[in-house]
Formats: C-alpha cells, structure tokens, sequence
C-alpha cells in the first residue's frame, strides 16, 4: 500500500516543518515541478474549454462574505477577523464571492453568456489539527476552480460538460472515480433557508447526472451551505473515500451579489452561477497520484523526464550537451555520474 506522506519525503516532493505550522506543507523543487505540471494541464484543458482565466487576490472585507452567506454559514471554519486600519479583512475560504464580483464588474448582455471564469487560487480553511494529514487536509489549499455564469436554459449543459471535463482528466492522470454523490442538505446544519432554491437546484443536478447517464447515490448532509452538488469520489488504497471535484448549480449568490445581464428582450434577468472544479484542491490531487502510481509518474508529469549516463571520461562534455538540448526542446534532463 502506497502512503503519499511517506512517498513525498522519499522522494523529495514536500515536506512540512513545525515553524511553518501544522496543515501548511512546503514543496521541494520536484514537488513544485509536479504541481506547476499539474496546474498547466488543466489551465490547458480548460483554454480549450472556453475558460477564461483571472487572478483574484485571497483577502477579502469581512462585509463581502457577509454578502455570500460564508460569515453566517461558514464561521467556524474561517481564520479569525485581521483589522487594517478602519476595515476588517479575512483571509478567503472559498474564491466564489470574488469570482461574483469580477463578473459585475461590469454589465453584461446575453451575448457573452455562458461566461467561464477559472483560477488556480489559493484559500484558507481554519482545519483542526486532529483531521490534517499530508497533503489531503492542509490549511492553506490551491484551489483548481471555476464559475460559470449562464442563462438557466444553459446550466443543465453546462454542468454536464463540466462533469465530462472532469471525466477526460481523470482518463488522462489516472485517476479512478468510486462513485459519484448528489449531496444534499441534512438535519441541523447550517443551510441557506430558502426550500425553492433547494428544490429547484437538485432537479437541475439530477438532470445532468441522469443526462450524463453516470450512476449516483444520493448522501444527506453533504451539500454546500448554499445549495447541492455533485461530489465526484475517490479512495486511496486503505478504501479511504475524499472529495476530489465537484459541480455546484447556485441560485443563492447570483441573488446575494444582484447579478444581472441584459437578455434579448432588453431587460434585465439573473444568471445563474454553475461552480466546478475539475481536479479540486491541487494538494489533494497529487496526493492521490503519489499513491496511485506509487510515486512513478506518468513522463509528462514526472519531475525528471531523462537521465544522461556517461559511461566514462571522455563521454561527459557529449552527456552535457545532450542534456542541454533535452532542457532546450522542453524536456526536464540532468547528467548523471556512473
């Protein structure tokens, strides 16, 4: 059985150290190389899936996740209030509310709908120190997510194309789903109070799912606070189940944020707001991979791609040149001695 936290080390992937703190894990350089290769593919995949890409910053007012819903629903797993000055920021535990905003940032017509907004960004979760481990549950996560605002004729295929997004990334890494989950809301948790939005946000999930003809089981008490979802699952070689890639179909911060666009008839109607995330957290991620390929990575992902091995004096000027031809034409390369 393969243990990534074990593999990391071994092979110099991460590492963690007490200084730094418990749940925040450092990359080594051929971590890194795993990671940015990682992160390449699916900006790549999600280019060529009419994603446009920003940047948005990890901090953000307090008032703007009141906005969302996160403050009230969310607390207790965000990191404490910092003041600066006059106004009160948080480090961000979710990227949606900013992804919200840089939409209205502007006005927009139907024209430009479905709009793709994606972003490899980093969030912060206020995690306990009994459930860290590795790189599957860390505090400061780098987040492969996306938003998609769209008509609500568009959601139902839009959130179908999304699952098979994730479906082609899988194929390509590795990666094996154990089942998918439609997640919905259970007793006592802290939910968005609104029945219609739920109601109408779960027929749409069940379309795509049976549209998708993709086998589900249905799990209450796993959804968002501010509607359901489809997790995507996997399991580690002890049969452990996570969460890796999701897709969220949302009613609540279109409302929330006043989301607007100029429809065919010149007035003015709500998006809706389709969350996705194809390989989700990026730490989760190559954990997984570690383990799945037993830290042997596939070429293209493997931090050193080609060993130059002289075999004496004279063939080591000739070792280096080749190398650096390898490194020229995009290869990772290095000489080795014998």
């Amino acid at each position: 059985m393969h243990d990534h936290r074990r593999l990391g080390r071994e092979l110099g992937l991460f590492d963690t150290d007490p200084l730094m703190g418990a749940g925040l894990p450092y990359w080594l350089p051929d971590g890194a190389v795993v990671r940015h290769t990682l992160e390449e593919y699916v900006r790549d995949a999600e280019r060529r899936a009419g994603y446009r890409h920003v940047y948005s910053p990890v901090l953000g007012k307090r008032e703007l996740y009141e906005i969302s819903g996160h403050w009230a629903h969310y607390r207790e797993d965000m990191y404490p209030v910092m003041r600066v000055g006059a106004e009160e920021v948080v480090l961000r535990p979710s990227l949606c509310p900013h992804h919200a905003l840089i939409y209205r940032s502007r006005a927009r017509s139907y024209r430009e709908l479905p709009l793709r907004i994606a972003e490899v960004g980093a969030m912060y979760r206020a995690e306990l120190s009994g459930v860290l481990g590795g790189l599957t549950r860390v505090r400061a996560i780098q987040l492969n997510d996306a938003h998609i605002f769209c008509t609500l004729d568009q959601a139902v295929e839009e959130a179908r194309a999304a699952l098979a997004l994730i479906a082609r990334a899988y194929a390509d890494l590795g990666i094996s789903a154990v089942r998918h989950r439609l997640s919905l809301p259970g007793e006592g948790g802290k939910y968005v109070a609104d029945p219609e939005l739920w109601r109408r946000a779960t027929v749409l999930l069940r379309e795509v799912l049976d549209g998708a003809g993709v086998a589900y089981e249905e799990a209450a008490g796993e959804a968002a606070f501010y509607g359901p979802k489809i997790d995507v699952q996997i399991a580690d070689a002890a049969g452990r189940e996570s969460t890796l890639s999701t897709v969220q179909i949302d009613f609540h911060q279109p409302e929330r944020f006043d989301l607007r666009y100029v429809g065919a008839d010149g007035g003015r109607h709500r998006p809706v707001m389709v969350h996705r995330s194809v390989i989700g957290s990026v730490e989760r991620a190559v954990a997984h991979l570690v383990e799945v390929h037993g830290g042997a990575f596939p070429a293209w992902l493997a931090p050193l791609q080609l060993v130059v091995l002289p075999v004496g004096e004279e063939q080591v000027a000739q070792a280096a040149a080749l190398a650096a031809a390898a490194v020229g034409a995009g290869l990772r390369a290095e000489v080795t001695g014998p």
